[in-house]
C-alpha cells in the first residue's frame, strides 16, 4: 500500500510539473502580445502618409475646361488642339479637346456637350456646327453659372462670354476679291460649302456670295452646293457643277475638305483653266498651291485660335474682362508668298 501510495504521488507531482510548464509556454505569448500589436500597429505613418494626398486634392482643385471642336477630320482642328493645349500649360488648367469624326455629326457633337456639361466644369469651349441646335444646352450652361466661350464657330445667342474666330465675312470677301481679278471680272463662278448650319460656312459663303454681287455686276453665280467638308463629296458635287456649267470660269472652296474636293474634281475632269481658290491649308492644299494647281487660299490662325478661346476660358471663370469678339486674323497666301515667314507662321501641314 505504502508503494502504491509513493507512486500516486510521484504521478501527481509529474502531471503538476507538466500543467506549470504548460502555463508558462501560454503565458510567454500573452507576454509578447503587447510588443507585436505594438509591430502592427507601427503603420501608424497614416498621419505621415496624408501629405501624399495633398497634390491629388490640389490636383482636383483645378480649373477644368472641356474643349469642343467641330471634329477631326482636317488638320485645321489638330492645330486649334495644338493652340488649347499650349494655354493650358501657361495658364496651369486642365482641358480636354474633343469632336465627333465628322462636322456632318451635330447630334454627336451635342451628346458631347451634353455629357461635358454634367462634368461640371469650370468653362466651356464650343464650336457650334449647328449655330441653333446647341443654344438649349447654352442656356443650361449660363444658368449652372458655366461661361462658355465660342471658338471657330459663333452660335445664335448672346449667351457666350466670348468668341475667339476669324472674321469669316470679311476673309470670304477677299476671296471674293481675288477670284474676280484672276477671271478678269466676268464670267461664271461657283461655291462647294462645308455646310449651312454653322456660323462659318453661313459667313463665309454670304461672304463671298454678297461680294460678287454688290461689287463685280459681270461675275454670275451658278451654283452652291454643300458637300459636308468631305473631301469625296465635295469631289463629285464639282464634277456635277462642271457638267452642268461647262464655261465656268473659277469654284470656290469654303474650308479645307471643300477645297480638296474642288480642286480633284477638275484636276479628274481634266479642267485646270478653271481657277480654284480655297480656305483654311492643310499639306495637300499648300502643295497645290506651290504647283500652281490651286491660285490661293485664305489662311485662318487656328493656334491662335484655339489659344485665345481657353485663355478667354480662364478670365471668364476668373471674372476678370473678356473680349466680346476675340478677332484672330486672316491671310491671303498663294504661291508668291506661301514661304514667306509671316504666312508660314499661321499654315499647318
Amino acid at each position: 500500500m505504502k508503494s502504491t501510495k509513493n507512486l500516486f504521488a510521484l504521478v501527481f507531482m509529474l502531471m503538476f510539473t507538466i500543467v506549470l510548464a504548460a502555463c508558462g509556454e501560454t503565458a510567454k505569448p500573452a507576454a509578447t502580445q503587447p510588443q507585436e500589436a505594438a509591430k502592427s500597429a507601427t503603420p501608424a505613418p497614416t498621419p505621415a502618409a496624408a501629405p501624399a494626398a495633398a497634390p491629388e486634392a490640389k490636383k482636383a482643385e483645378k480649373m477644368y475646361i472641356p474643349v469642343i471642336s467641330k471634329g477631326f477630320q482636317h488638320q485645321f482642328w489638330q492645330a486649334v488642339k495644338i493652340g488649347a493645349e499650349k494655354a493650358a500649360k501657361e495658364l496651369d488648367v486642365t482641358i480636354t479637346f474633343e469632336g465627333p469624326e465628322t462636322e456632318a455629326q451635330v447630334d454627336k457633337q451635342i451628346e458631347m456637350l451634353t455629357a461635358a456639361l454634367g462634368k461640371k466644369p469650370s468653362a466651356i469651349a464650343f464650336a457650334a456646327l449647328d449655330s441653333k441646335a446647341a443654344v438649349p444646352l447654352l442656356e443650361k450652361a449660363k444658368a449652372g453659372k458655366i461661361p462658355v466661350v465660342g471658338f471657330d464657330s459663333g452660335v445664335d445667342s448672346d449667351i457666350p462670354v466670348a468668341t475667339a474666330a476669324t472674321n469669316n465675312i470679311a476673309a470670304a470677301s477677299l476671296a471674293a476679291d481675288k477670284m474676280a481679278g484672276l477671271i478678269n471680272n466676268e464670267g461664271e463662278v461657283a461655291v462647294v460649302v462645308h455646310d449651312q448650319t454653322s456660323r462659318t460656312g453661313i459667313d463665309r459663303r454670304d461672304g463671298f456670295v454678297n461680294q460678287i454681287k454688290n461689287k463685280y455686276p459681270n461675275i454670275k453665280i451658278v451654283d452652291i452646293q454643300y458637300g459636308g467638308g468631305d473631301q469625296l463629296k465635295s469631289t463629285d458635287l464639282t464634277k456635277a457643277i462642271i457638267q452642268a456649267h461647262p464655261n465656268i470660269k473659277g469654284i470656290f472652296g469654303s474650308n479645307e475638305g471643300s477645297a480638296i474636293g474642288v480642286l480633284n474634281g477638275v484636276t479628274e475632269l481634266k479642267k485646270d483653266k478653271i481657277v480654284v481658290i480655297g480656305y483654311d491649308s492643310g499639306k495637300q492644299q499648300i502643295d497645290a498651291i506651290r504647283s500652281g494647281k490651286m491660285a490661293g487660299a485664305i489662311t485662318q490662325n487656328p493656334i491662335g485660335i484655339g489659344y485665345e478661346s481657353v485663355k478667354a476660358a480662364v478670365k471668364a471663370v476668373k471674372g476678370e474682362k473678356v473680349e466680346k469678339n476675340i478677332d484672330t486674323g486672316f491671310f491671303w497666301y498663294d504661291k508668291t508668298n506661301v514661304d514667306s515667314p509671316d504666312i508660314k507662321a499661321v499654315l499647318y501641314d
